[in-house]
């Protein structure tokens, strides 16, 4: 194959997030855009000539054609091998499983993970390291800083690869093999978690309902739920990764998977009901007439985790982002773990994981996972719930009504203000930092202030910090308000804002969230004067 070095010019644009670098699908179609970034990334990586790079997406609007540039320029770069998920489609936890297993220099996935699909919609590219975790922050910097001074671009003329046939093809000195998305995946799942176990349940009459939402996960939810455990013919849902996916938002929330809801609430609904989003890597927990929130969802795994036989060693840590509620603070503490509170982005745990500091991990924002991998997982969370449920032979509200009564329950939400001006939003943010001064001593919402401040981290592993992760408005172990910019939109900022509250009494946990939670709320709005500043006089979406 002819190498050909194609002049271009710098885009300014593309720093990217904490998910990689995630546009409109019209900016990836700009002429070069998308070789740019692909060259930036290959251009950041010294000692991958030679090597094996894995290659797979959601199956999203250009991802086919987005795999067929990567596979050119990537010859061009010195790779020899490249493993492709049949049909392009790979889930990110997936990705991660197939590096780690194949020791593969790294892998690029191509996804806007849960934001819409579609071409009028989001794409998304995103580089994988060797240990299958995201780039760390020093690499994504270098990645872009090339990317505002590149001046030309390296690709093959190549025939059109056939990725939706398993089997390995050389294109020159080039070998594309392309793998089963599913296989690999499914027989680490089958490591971790006792499968005899599960199957035994789903014959004994146990119904599950799961959501794929027309994303990445429907392949691997249909192999192992209905194939491997027996699950009932039609217990996954919405199955089949599309590229618009189905015209829905894959966010896998109250809000966007009303329906599923609404069956888990209805008079003749399943037993246990989940959802995944668009590239795999978050879920949602739901029992007949109750939701999980994922920060109880990560605190119940780790209370029950020598349940699963991956994990009956004991857990050496747990570690959660600093929005994520700090239930599982108190599972840590009565086990005796380090419980480690990072910034959002499943690349801060990649550290604590590699050193063995830590064995779960979890976000807020529906993302849960383990060392078993370096990516948010969520059908390894789904699996995991099964195996708890499969050994207690227990209700899921009878399992978190225990949980709570053994620890607590942490009352707790999410406010989204999305859209916003950006600068609005960094006003917003800039002004906080200096109200975090006034507020330590003063009551907020009938709590006492203790501490105010703006996050930031030391890396425990190598010492590396990242600073202005969120504002922090801590009331001790009673309440706790937090607000952050977040970095996964590709219009305008989203402000989010968490609410927190503690309660004790066990008389006490069945009240509304948003009851409960509604002076921190109002002052929440009170100290940023958010409707002053933005306009808005309510969240946009509230989880």
């Amino acid at each position: 194959m002819q190498v050909t070095i194609v002049a271009t010019q710098p885009f300014q644009d593309q720093r990217p997030g904490t998910s990689g670098l995630r546009k409109k699908v019209s900016e990836f179609l700009q002429p070069h855009y998308l070789e740019n970034f692909v060259q930036s990334i290959f251009d950041s990586l010294p000692g991958h000539e030679g090597q094996t790079l894995v290659l797979g997406g959601d199956g999203r609007f250009h991802n086919r054609e987005a795999i067929q540039t990567i596979v050119r320029m990537a010859a061009a770069n010195g790779f020899r091998r490249i493993m492709i998920g049949r049909g392009g489609i790979l889930s990110t936890p997936a990705v991660s499983c197939v590096i780690r297993k194949h020791r593969a220099f790294g892998g690029i996935i191509l996804s806007a993970s849960h934001n819409p699909g579609g071409s009028h919609a989001d794409f998304g590219v995103k580089y994988n390291v060797g240990n299958g975790g995201p780039a760390p922050e020093v690499l994504t910097e270098t990645i872009y800083a090339r990317s505002k001074a590149l001046t030309g671009f390296r690709i093959c003329s190549a025939d059109t690869v056939d990725i939706d046939r398993v089997g390995e093809t050389r294109y020159g000195d080039l070998s594309v093999a392309v793998i089963d998305p599913v296989c690999d995946y499914a027989e680490l799942m089958a490591s971790l978690f006792d499968f005899d176990a599960i199957a035994a349940l789903f014959a004994s009459g146990f119904r599950m309902r799961f959501d794929a939402m027309n994303g990445v996960t429907g392949p691997y939810a249909k192999e192992i739920l209905e194939h491997r455990l027996g699950a009932s013919p039609g217990t996954v849902i919405r199955g089949e990764p599309l590229a618009d996916f189905g015209g829905i938002h894959p966010d896998p929330n109250l809000v966007y998977a009303r329906e599923l809801v609404a069956d888990l609430n209805g008079p003749d609904g399943p037993d246990f009901g989940a959802a995944s989003d668009g590239d795999g890597d978050r879920n949602m927990i739901l029992g007949r007439q109750i939701f999980v929130t994922p920060s109880d969802s990560l605190a119940i795994l780790a209370a029950n985790a020598g349940i699963a036989p991956g994990y009956r060693d004991g857990l050496v840590g747990v570690a959660r982002s600093m929005p994520t509620s700090r239930a599982v603070d108190y599972v840590a503490r009565a086990l005796g773990i380090p419980c480690f509170e990072t910034p959002t982005g499943w690349k801060f745990f990649g550290n604590l994981l590699d050193a063995g500091k830590a064995t779960l991990c979890g976000e807020e924002s529906f993302g849960t996972g383990s060392n078993h991998a370096r990516e948010k997982d969520g059908l390894w969370a789904v699996l995991f719930w099964l195996n708890i449920l499969a050994a207690q032979r227990k209700s899921v509200e009878r399992i978190v009504r225990d949980h709570w009564r053994q620890y607590g329950r942490h009352y707790y939400a999410r406010h989204d203000y999305e859209g916003l001006d950006p600068r609005v939003a960094a006003a917003v943010m800039s002004e906080l930092r200096k109200v975090t001064l006034t507020l330590p001593g003063r009551n907020v919402a009938r709590h006492s202030v203790t501490a105010a401040d703006d996050f930031r981290y030391t890396d425990p592993i190598d010492g590396s910090e990242a600073e202005h992760q969120g504002v922090r408005i801590l009331m001790s172990e009673e309440a706790r308000i937090v607000f952050r910019l977040s970095g996964t939109g590709t219009f305008g900022a989203t402000l989010r804002v968490y609410l927190e509250r503690y309660e004790r009494d066990h008389l006490r946990h069945g009240l509304d969230v948003q009851a409960e939670l509604g002076e921190l709320a109002q002052a929440a709005s009170q100290i940023a004067r958010l409707a002053e500043r933005t306009g808005r006089s309510e969240p946009s979406l509230v989880t």
